[in-house]
């Protein structure tokens, strides 16, 4: 798997610029998706360094003593700590790799809009950003909290509404998986 185009699974994204709400979106439809059986993997990309172990655990030593990896597993979940071994953006196809993509039906990503692979772009003209999809061909669908007055040749969707999100979700994947 060297391109996201020979990823096995739908692989859907979310563009917006910072403050928009593709978090909270998420939180909202993460719930109503897991509900209908599907199996979802996230991808969440940060622009901020993050340190999710605490510097009194035996984990958080072991890496800092100079494991590159870490897995960290107890009864309820695994995590696996990954030292980067030069400071470069990462790239969507490799943190994908991570994923066990035997156990997940879909992987949602947060970020990456740079990256080409299909995408909803939530937008808000109150935040007087420009649109993504005039210049990203793989925004598949449009998402926004005001009608907006320009014609699109994708769908327009109502971002406060969730169950028409999710419904479009769902629709994308099984048109996938068919």
């Amino acid at each position: 798997m060297h391109s996201l185009d020979s990823f096995p699974l739908p692989l859907l994204g979310f563009a917006a610029f910072s403050g928009t709400g593709k978090t909270t979106l998420l939180t909202q439809l993460l719930p109503i998706l897991t509900a209908h059986g599907l199996r979802i993997g996230m991808v969440k990309h940060s622009h901020h360094d993050i340190e999710m172990d605490n510097p009194i655990k035996d984990s958080y030593r072991l890496r800092k003593a100079g494991a590159v990896q870490m897995v960290l597993a107890s009864p309820n979940r695994s995590i696996i700590f990954s030292e980067q071994t030069e400071k470069k953006e990462p790239s969507l196809i490799e943190q994908l790799h991570w994923l066990d993509t035997q156990q997940l039906d879909l992987v949602l990503v947060e970020g990456f809009r740079h990256e080409q692979f299909e995408k909803i772009e939530l937008h808000r003209p109150s935040l007087n950003k420009p649109l993504l999809c005039k210049q990203d061909p793989s925004i598949i669908a449009f998402a926004s909290d005001e009608i907006l007055a320009e014609e699109l040749a994708i769908p327009k969707l109502d971002l406060n509404s969730i169950d028409v999100i999710a419904d479009f979700i769902l629709a994308h994947v099984a048109q996938k998986t068919a």
